[in-house]
């Protein structure tokens, strides 16, 4: 094995064993699930690492949120692929869901009772109140930063209404249905505006 075989090796193992720190820290550190990791993983993959681009992470996001899987699983699994391929995704996954296990492994083990302690069940009111503080951030840090342009903003106000709406009068409507229809609507403009842009190249 040459010098350069065993560089490429080397640097192989630091970046698989960045990407299960970095998630695995992540995973220790987040509560409240995925939407609540969406903000960290940003700062963590994007800002300040810059491992995917903020558009990335915006099209991963809604993926994630549209295929089977935990958003956080689907979050790390992707960016550890678009950093290091199959070894990156399995590095970056395996980071991200050994922390609740070993968490929730423990606590069945030694800790039946432990949300009957009053202390705990206060500390985690708290934490409830810091996970939904998670989740505005994160909608409002996609909202800044999305391409500002009439559809988008109309989908976006829209899917607002109707999700309030649905809430509010307890209505029997599946936010899948409501993100396939705002699916819909965006794939019928982008074909309208491609017909469009046909016709007046053959003029």
């Amino acid at each position: 094995m040459g010098s350069r075989d065993k560089t490429e090796k080397k640097s192989l193992i630091k970046t698989l064993a960045e990407l299960a720190l970095t998630f695995f820290r992540i995973g220790l550190f987040t509560f409240g699930g995925g939407y609540a990791m969406i903000s960290i993983i940003e700062h963590d993959c994007v800002e300040k690492r810059a491992w995917i681009t903020h558009d990335d992470m915006m099209n991963i996001t809604v993926i994630a949120e549209s295929t089977p899987g935990p958003v956080a699983i689907n979050c790390a699994t992707f960016v550890g692929y678009k950093r290091a391929g199959l070894p990156g995704a399995a590095c970056a996954t395996l980071g991200v869901v050994l922390p609740s296990f070993i968490i929730i492994y423990l606590i069945s083990l030694f800790l039946n009772g432990l949300l009957e302690i009053k202390a705990v069940a206060s500390a985690f009111r708290g934490i409830k109140l810091a996970v939904g503080v998670l989740i505005v951030q994160a909608a409002v840090n996609m909202i800044r930063k999305m391409k500002k342009d009439t559809l988008a903003v109309t989908i976006l106000s829209l899917s607002f209404a109707a999700m309030l709406l649905i809430n509010i009068f307890a209505l029997d409507f599946s936010s899948i249905s409501l993100m396939l229809i705002a699916a819909a609507v965006s794939l019928a403009a982008y074909c309208v505006s491609l017909l469009k842009n046909r016709k007046e190249g053959e003029k």
